[in-house]
């Protein structure tokens, strides 16, 4: 069956950062964590909608979880889908797109990427508007909060460049070029998590020390792969066409965990683990045929 492919608004066209948003969905699955072991069971869809759902956050008290989605066609909002009641609610309406919904150090409000400047603006968790609270002379494509007051922003450009943004002082420094899409805090440690992409070479996980701004290398990515997640004891998982892999510190190489191509997930992107660590979301591109 064909699926078709978003074609978000004019102004974030003219970005590019979401030009062409793909059909993607969002796969729910149980995690269990034993030990060192983790196992992950069935994947559920649980957005089931042509368009596009993507960039899932899970709320800090692991009851559901935030993510984009366009489902007419033109207009992509934030909607939050509840795991008890098995129910997607849509939680911003705005004339403009909304995308990377993440969550703020207090857990009570998330902030969004928004509009043709690609601003971060905040909601309150029930979509009421919180104000902006950051605006940027580059685009902001992605971001995560390291503290109430400083962030690690992906800036699109030529090349991209992960940049620490403080909200006191209004300065923004560039630590990396050529990074991913995927900033995360390292849970425990305070550090933030990315993705180098140097020319020509290996891609490789990062850490930076926000700090001391220090720099150190972590083990290099599944080949062709940039997306990550990080379990709450400290392990990464990575997803790679179908299948899911896991890292712990000090392993020499990427450990299987689980493939899911029979259970309908197709080329895996975007990864998170719920707090309490007993859900995986996982996001799938769509079939084309």
């Amino acid at each position: 069956m064909k699926r078709w492919t978003v074609v978000v608004g004019m102004a974030l066209a003219g970005a590019g950062l979401w030009a062409q948003a793909p059909a993607t969905e969002i796969f729910l699955a149980p995690l269990t964590m034993s030990g060192t072991t983790v196992t992950v069971g069935r994947p559920v869809n649980i957005t089931n909608n042509p368009g596009y759902d993507n960039q899932p956050q899970f709320l800090a008290d692991s009851t559901g979880l935030l993510f984009s989605s366009n489902r007419d066609g033109a207009q992509t909002d934030i909607y939050r889908y509840d795991i008890a009641q098995k129910r997607v609610v849509q939680v911003t309406t705005t004339a403009e797109n909304e995308y990377s919904p993440t969550l703020t150090p207090d857990g009570q409000s998330f902030s969004t990427v928004r509009g043709a400047e690609q601003r971060l603006w905040r909601f309150t968790l029930d979509g009421m508007d919180a104000g902006l609270a950051w605006t940027h002379q580059g685009l902001i494509g992605y971001h995560v909060w390291i503290s109430p007051t400083q962030l690690a922003t992906f800036i699109l450009g030529q090349p991209n460049t992960l940049e620490l943004l403080d909200l006191r002082t209004g300065g923004a420094n560039v630590i990396e070029r050529r990074i991913g899409r995927s900033l995360l805090m390292r849970p425990g440690r305070g550090t933030v998590s990315f993705v180098h992409k140097p020319q020509g070479a290996p891609w490789e996980i990062k850490e930076l020390t926000p700090a001391t701004g220090a720099v150190t290398s972590l083990v290099p990515t599944l080949e062709g792969s940039e997306d990550l997640t990080w379990t709450p004891d400290g392990a990464i998982i990575m997803g790679q066409k179908t299948k899911l892999f896991l890292w712990r510190d000090g392993a020499s190489a990427w450990t299987e965990i689980a493939d899911l191509g029979k259970r309908g997930v197709e080329n895996i992107s975007r990864l998170t683990v719920s707090p309490d660590g007993k859900w995986l979301a996982i996001v799938s591109q769509a079939a084309t045929s």
